[in-house]
């Protein structure tokens, strides 16, 4: 991408893209954890397992409300306004969870997961094509935002353990009054980068905030079509593995125990994005995903026929615990999906030109799988959490036929100015 902004100004817009990413996880996996808490007042354990999965859908469902006119606020008004205005909704949606608290109310919760969701659904729509397209597109273009998926799983990983500390091992008795520091940190960050982001000149992509003519909708591009059908199956393996995670340990080892080790999924995640990035110059967003969907589909395969059967020894909390083998199997999952996002973001929007933004838009519709797929999964679970897990097999199996097949852009003919 050609830009008249000067080197400085293009570093500085990377960094602030880094920040948003990072807030977009924290908002995303404080869902999971606070919809348990809820969920532990209903007294029936198969509907204390559904209604505490709301939260999260709740949170995803907002894409599909908000995922085109994010991209219609993109292509209009620009990547700085839309950022802003999403964060000012961030705000917003905490404030509404922790009155929830105050109110006692559930659906006060699920309005405030709402809110959080339209904050999330448009800083992705600004992040993911701002740092492709400062990166240039193609390899480097998916680097740049492997390093923001870096930031993005740090913050990951930390959520659900700092839920997890604050509430013990036990969900009998907790309110939502017990995360309450965690709501107040999020509030006082997104007020913080509100004022980052107002300040910060931000180096707009040519074109952007303009009027643009288009000839036809993103959806003439048969890969951007599959590739949001793959990132609805993505996002809804990535919040479906550890959050049934979490249910599978809890009664073994208690939930701040289950939370921990939910959170080294985070943390590899976090690891692979980091190895991603590293390498992600060299090696094509195809190969990546080929290679780490293929391993993803044995790990939860094998951890699937292992059950129950083999126990090994883990250090949690400072004390050494007997987990089941299958959680540390769909542990080193994280380090599967961690490449998934960026990669498939990359293959959909590649050669789409002036359409980005508003594929953009249509790509974070989609990303609504995080909501139904762990949903569909929660009711499985309810039954028995390691046959749920057939879900997100399902789920990567598809994935793996885009990254061989779907991803191959077979309209270079199609004329963009």
């Amino acid at each position: 991408m050609e830009t008249k902004q000067n080197k400085s100004l293009t570093i500085i817009t990377i960094v602030a893209m880094m920040f948003l990413y990072a807030m977009i996880s924290f908002v995303t996996n404080l869902a999971a954890p606070v919809g348990k808490i809820w969920g532990a007042s209903f007294e029936d354990p198969a509907q204390a397992e559904r209604m505490g999965m709301l939260g999260n859908l709740f949170n995803f469902l907002a894409y599909l409300i908000m995922g085109i006119p994010a991209g219609n606020i993109l292509a209009k008004r620009g990547y700085k306004r839309t950022a802003l205005l999403a964060i000012f909704l961030g705000f917003i949606g905490i404030s509404v969870q922790w009155l929830s608290g105050v109110l006692d109310s559930f659906y006060v919760y699920l309005f405030g997961a709402l809110l959080g969701g339209f904050c999330v659904c448009m800083l992705n729509t600004v992040v993911n094509p701002m740092l492709n397209l400062l990166g240039g597109g193609g390899n480097r273009g998916n680097q740049l935002n492997m390093v923001g998926g870096t930031l993005n799983s740090l913050s990951a990983s930390l959520t659900p353990m700092l839920v997890g500390a604050l509430v013990g091992q036990s969900l009998a008795g907790k309110e939502i009054d017990d995360v309450n520091i965690v709501l107040y940190i999020a509030m006082a960050v997104f007020a913080l980068i509100y004022l980052i982001i107002r300040l910060t000149p931000i180096a707009e992509p040519e074109g952007a905030g303009q009027n643009i003519t288009y000839e036809r909708t993103p959806w003439a591009f048969r890969h951007l079509t599959l590739g949001v059908i793959a990132i609805f199956f993505y996002v809804g393996v990535e919040i479906g593995i550890p959050a049934t995670l979490i249910s599978y340990l809890t009664p073994k080892v208690g939930f701040a125990a289950a939370g921990f080790i939910a959170g080294r999924y985070w943390i590899l995640m976090l690891i692979g994005r980091f190895i991603g990035s590293a390498i992600g110059g060299k090696v094509s967003s195809r190969n990546m995903v080929i290679v780490v969907a293929s391993v993803a589909i044995a790990l939860m395969v094998g951890a699937m026929i292992i059950g129950d059967s083999i126990m090994v020894k883990s250090i949690v909390q400072g004390e050494v615990i007997d987990v089941p083998l299958a959680s540390t199997l769909l542990v080193l999952c994280g380090l599967c999906t961690s490449v998934m996002w960026t990669s498939i973001f990359n293959m959909a929007t590649e050669g789409l030109g002036k359409y980005t933004a508003k594929a953009s838009g249509i790509f974070m519709m989609m990303v609504v799988g995080g909501g139904i797929v762990p949903y569909i999964q929660s009711v499985i679970a309810a039954h028995d959490c390691l046959v749920s897990y057939i879900v997100p097999v399902v789920s990567v199996a598809f994935i793996l036929y885009y990254a061989i097949w779907g991803s191959k852009n077979v309209n270079k003919d199609i004329k963009i100015d």
